[in-house]
């Protein structure tokens, strides 16, 4: 199995650029996926530096014991990026270099009929990254209320048609309970058209994986944690894939940015609010047209960076 059958690594030189700044140093890995950027920063880091790399895929670990099985420097954790404190803690480190995390769902997660990412494979109706934490989607779309369920669809994936898509669910699993991708298809597509059927049912998946996997709460959490233990000069770096994540990045760099968070009216400060990172770019880091090109998956990714003060 290829690295690239998990994900390639998005984003890469322009991260290290901005991630590697000792090289003694030690950097998280928050999503290993097939090791594209633990590999990576392996290279760019000298025999004193580490890298801690985590993931919830199995297949992941797996994968990535057996390619770095002869590499000293790089500790794999089973285990979710937003316990990066407990994480580190554990593995004695006081404070990180760096920290890296590539929020995209894996080629071979969605390749794989096993995971059930695809909505273009038939598998079961599951879509969290640890089969064995949580409720499934099945359980999900199966049990709860429909105002939960039109919610889940709006608010994490951003459809339209959530009202649509919803009530068609509450009308198929009262003779059929949902249990498979293909299920799903087939309910996405009697309520919208041909021509829009895939974007929907992308947006559909995405909402529905975001949710059983908590996903916009760990990254939440994870940014939270992870400024407290960025050495000063220590980057974090997130490529992001949709706008929700984005917009979290967005938001917890530019009030970590601020000096000041009082009302404009306050004649004076008295929020005592610190200044504790610095943004490294005015723009947002988009893919260039060539890697684009080379890995279509690539054409949504978004990178951001920060530096801890």
């Amino acid at each position: 199995m290829e690295t690239d059958s998990f994900h390639r690594p998005v984003l890469l030189n322009e991260t290290l650029t901005y991630l590697i700044t000792k090289k003694d140093g030690v950097y998280f890995d928050g999503t290993l996926g097939g090791g594209g950027y633990s590999k990576a920063i392996l290279e760019n880091i000298d025999q004193g530096g580490k890298v801690i790399a985590t993931d919830l895929d199995e297949n992941a670990i797996i994968f990535c014991t057996e390619k770095f099985k002869n590499e000293d420097r790089i500790k794999i954790v089973s285990d979710s990026y937003r316990n990066v404190k407990s994480i580190i803690q554990t593995l004695g480190v006081n404070k990180l270099s760096g920290a890296v995390l590539d929020l995209g769902v894996s080629s071979f997660q969605l390749d794989s009929v096993a995971s059930g990412f695809s909505y273009r494979l038939d598998s079961d109706f599951d879509l969290r990254f640890n089969k064995n934490v949580g409720q499934s989607a099945s359980d999900v779309v199966n049990s709860f209320q429909q105002k939960e369920i039109e919610g889940i669809i709006k608010n994490f994936g951003e459809e339209k048609y959530y009202k649509k898509i919803t009530a068609e669910i509450i009308e198929e699993r009262k003779t059929n309970p949902i249990q498979s991708t293909s299920q799903m298809v087939e309910i996405v597509s009697k309520k919208v058209s041909p021509n829009k059927l895939n974007e929907t049912l992308s947006r559909v998946f995405q909402a529905f994986r975001i949710f059983v996997n908590s996903e916009l709460e760990n990254l939440k959490l994870f940014l939270t944690d992870v400024i407290d233990v960025i050495e000063t000069r220590g980057r974090i770096a997130i490529v992001s894939y949709h706008s929700l994540e984005d917009r979290i990045v967005k938001d917890f760099f530019n009030y970590e940015s601020l000096s000041c968070v009082c009302p404009r009216e306050f004649p004076v400060c008295c929020c005592d609010k610190k200044v504790r990172i610095k943004k490294l770019h005015r723009k947002i880091i988009l893919p260039s047209s060539e890697e684009i090109s080379n890995n279509p998956r690539a054409r949504s990714a978004k990178l951001r960076v920060a530096e801890v003060l």
